[in-house]
């Protein structure tokens, strides 16, 4: 069967998986419009302002960079949300009689459906009237817009054909989960780079990165409207033969990676019975040299720090708070604005890893509640858990505060900063524990983007939220003693100090409610 008679069935496949979809809940339903008019209205406000740019000095800069980034985004989308499409699992058409060339033909068209595309196309689109210019300009945009926006659809099936096998794995389920750390982080450098851009003088100094840039594909098809309007037509006919190699390399990617697929054996089809390797390794070990205690507390915080290591929402939710807790206060010091004290802000984000300590381990947890029959065995379990914790959170703390003062030189602040970083954290450690027993919620594991089940928010954001308010007003002494007395070194075994007493405070509070509320808790953990 040719591309000509494929590409009608596969758009018509392609929206009766759309309509399908949208049959199966009115929740499902209403969510896709509403993010369908939340895009459209975005995409219309986006084309307005760059019809308004039209005239600009530096139109050309923007549109070059705009059509670099939306490439990148075209690039990373499929592996971090592999479920977003159903269609970019192109392993569903293996056994079907179909040979690879004329797939991709009508894939790519069939790929030019969705709300993606059409936010692209209305980018590219208002791109090429913020660029164009005469006759020649408009020329170039006829063909640089459809261009542009085959080799965006190209990119992702490429990628994602080349890397579905690792999608449809567990490690690609970790992948997805883990894209919150990729939009945390990137949100933070943008925030900076926008922020330096403004106290830099504005667009001109993006002028030297956008010529590199429209040398590019497929920024470089945006660019050959640039050039065209110029009248530069030799480099607006090298621009878009760029594009055009770079949609061609994407096509001839796309199709060796369909053949691979339907042609070499995956995972499922060898033998599973391979020696196993001698003196193998869990990727967790922990040190020699670290000595835990035996019993109930060792095995919990083994248990608690390789959950952390392997549940995928577990580990998003340690990795993204590390990351983001560092990145936020050294932003802030590299630009001069920020304060030592900002390192707070990393304690806070690790902190509130010990909230819902039971609803972290979802359905297991009947095993642990097996163990537990009187407050000691409910203490001894949350002190585990703490102590896990703290072997991150401490040496994580303590580096976040000395790189903070290090990059503003305010290394007089040093130990005020270290002890009021100790003593939020125990406040958080005892607020968690507190919330770990009266305000456990589930965690679904049928999604990777759930992280509260139906109709437990209000529970989860009171945890939180709630556990950080407690823990500020906690902390309130060591907090006046600080601003008011200026204790300098003092503070530092001060607030060490009164951290332990309020962790171990908040344990003890904490351990009888876990013993008596355990069937509440089980069944709040097991919503999900």
């Amino acid at each position: 069967m040719n591309t000509a008679a494929l590409t009608p069935l596969f758009v018509r496949l392609k929206l009766s998986l759309l309509r399908n979809g949208l049959r199966q809940s009115s929740g499902r339903k209403a969510v896709y419009i509403t993010s369908l008019v939340i895009t459209l209205l975005f995409a219309a406000l986006q084309l307005l302002g760059l019809v308004l740019l039209r005239g600009n000095a530096h139109a050309a800069t923007v549109t070059v960079l705009l059509a670099a980034v939306l490439a990148v985004g075209w690039a990373v989308m499929p592996l971090f949300f592999p479920g977003g499409d159903e269609t970019l699992d192109p392993t569903k058409l293996v056994m079907l009689p179909l040979r690879p060339r004329p797939l991709i033909g009508a894939l790519l068209v069939a790929s030019l459906v969705g709300i993606g595309p059409l936010f692209a196309l209305c980018l590219l689109v208002g791109s090429a009237v913020a660029s164009a210019r005469g006759a020649a300009g408009v020329a170039a945009a006829v063909v640089a817009v459809p261009l542009a926006l085959l080799v965006y659809v190209a990119l992702a099936r490429a990628v994602a054909a080349a890397n579905i096998r690792l999608l449809t794995s567990r490690k690609g389920r970790d992948l997805a989960v883990l894209s919150g750390l990729v939009i945390a982080v990137g949100a933070q450098f943008v925030s900076f780079g926008v922020q330096r851009l403004g106290d830099a003088g504005g667009l001109a100094e993006l002028t030297p990165a956008a010529d590199v840039v429209r040398w590019l594909p497929p920024a470089s098809a945006l660019g050959a409207v640039d050039s065209a309007s110029e009248g530069a037509y030799g480099s607006a006919a090298l621009q878009l033969l760029l594009s055009v190699a770079a949609l061609g390399a994407l096509l001839y990617a796309w199709q060796r990676s369909l053949v691979k697929l339907m042609t070499a054996p995956d995972g499922s089809t060898l033998s599973a019975a391979e020696p196993t390797r001698k003196g193998s390794r869990s990727l967790l070990s922990l040190p020699s040299s670290l000595r835990l205690p035996e019993g109930r507390t060792g095995a919990v915080v083994v248990r608690s720090l390789r959950y952390a290591w392997r549940d995928p929402k577990t580990k998003a939710g340690w990795v993204t708070s590390l990351a983001v807790g560092l990145i936020v206060p050294l932003l802030n010091a590299v630009q001069g604005s920020g304060s030592i004290y900002l390192s707070l802000f990393a304690v806070g984000m690790i902190g509130v890893q010990m909230s819902n300590q039971f609803g972290q381990d979802t359905s297991a947890f009947w095993m642990v509640a097996l163990t537990i029959s009187s407050p000691r065995d409910a203490y001894l379990e949350l002190r585990a858990r703490a102590l896990a914790l703290l072997l991150v959170s401490v040496p994580y703390s303590l580096l976040v505060v000395v790189l903070t003062a290090a990059v503003l030189g305010d290394w007089g602040a040093l130990p005020e900063a270290l002890g009021l970083s100790f003593a939020a954290l125990g406040a958080l450690l005892a607020t968690g524990a507190v919330s770990s027993a009266r305000l456990a919620y589930s965690i679904p594991q049928d999604s990777g983007y759930k992280n509260v089940a139906p109709g437990q928010a209000g529970l989860a954001w009171l945890s939180m939220l709630g556990g950080v308010v407690v823990a500020g007003a906690v902390c309130a002494p060591v907090v006046a003693v600080t601003f008011w007395l200026d204790a300098g070194w003092v503070l530092l075994p001060l607030g060490v100090a009164y951290g332990c007493l309020v962790a171990e405070a908040g344990l003890r509070v904490a351990a009888p409610q876990t013993s008596r509320r355990l069937p509440e808790i089980l069944s709040a953990v097991s919503k999900g």
